[in-house]
């Protein structure tokens, strides 16, 4: 039993499962405001929460095998699973291809279950974008939004999957909110990193334009995030609930950006991983709450 308990640690630190609370709430928020006037089904909710923890374990599993040579070289990184050889290639290839086939099955769900053929039809396209952020550091610096559009597909997706015919502005604007907030928080965690990206030639922004000049386009990412989920509210029309979840995490963004100081890197992870899923989870509970309350 400690075995097994120890052999999903070593997965899920590979995968960094616990980092699905990021994109995860926007998903099931998107899900209810897609539904409205209506409730989703709970066949629409298991089939969504699938998809997400597929593919993101999937996208996870391919940037790591895509970056197994860097993480060895980098003394930050070279504990992680894979190249620590706690994990083999071929285990981590298996399992993305087991990852890979749950997300799509899942996708095929929404046309076998719910009438729904976009979701399969679009699968394919989702994941081929997932994969391919794990590349861009190597040639353009704004690898830190596409990762954020990779996320901030989410809640297009499970918007599509649940009602295409509802798409509109308040669809946008939470996409947008969540490429600017997740390639913001990204830029910060980047900053780790920038002796060794320059060293090897990757295109982190931090390691491109310096920590300071870096650190100040988070923190024009992380307002613009803050303003686009004001317009969600606004295109949704939804309540005070929502909106004071969009104050709780303008505030914690704030907290966040003033952790982090250009020569004082040592409250990167708090910055980037607790506050980060602090912000998702309320975010996502309270604009939920809203939905289900008006």
């Amino acid at each position: 039993m400690a075995g097994l308990a120890a052999t999903a640690r070593t997965w899920g630190e590979m995968i960094k499962f616990s980092h699905s609370v990021f994109a995860l709430p926007f998903a099931l928020l998107a899900t209810f405001l897609a539904a409205r006037p209506a409730r989703p089904t709970p066949t629409q909710l298991l089939l969504i929460v699938v998809c997400m923890v597929a593919a993101r374990s999937a996208a996870m599993t391919f940037n790591r095998l895509a970056d197994v040579r860097y993480d060895a070289l980098n003394p930050r990184t070279a504990d992680r699973p894979l190249p620590a050889g706690r994990i083999s290639r071929a285990a981590a290839w298996g399992f993305f291809g087991l990852a890979a086939a749950a997300f799509l099955l899942a996708a095929a769900g929404f046309w076998w279950l719910c009438d729904n053929g976009w979701p399969v039809l679009l699968a394919p396209v989702v994941l081929a974008w997932l994969c391919l952020y794990s590349y861009t550091k190597r040639f353009t610096r704004w690898s830190h939004f596409v990762l954020g559009s990779a996320l901030g597909a989410a809640p297009f997706a499970a918007w599509i999957a649940v009602a295409p015919d509802t798409l509109g502005w308040a669809t946008v604007w939470l996409v947008l909110a969540v490429v600017t907030w997740v390639g913001g928080f990204d830029i910060i965690y980047a900053c780790q990193d920038v002796a060794f990206d320059r060293a090897q030639g990757l295109h982190s922004l931090p390691a491109r334009l310096g920590v300071a000049p870096a650190l100040w386009l988070a923190r024009v990412s992380h307002a613009l995030s803050v303003a686009a989920l004001v317009a969600v509210g606004l295109a949704a029309r939804l309540g005070s609930l929502y909106f004071v979840g969009v104050g709780c995490g303008a505030a914690l963004l704030l907290i966040e950006n003033a952790l982090v100081r250009p020569h004082d890197l040592r409250r990167v992870n708090l910055a980037f991983f607790t506050i980060n899923g602090v912000v998702g989870l309320v975010l996502g509970a309270l604009g939920i709450a809203d939905v289900l309350l008006t």
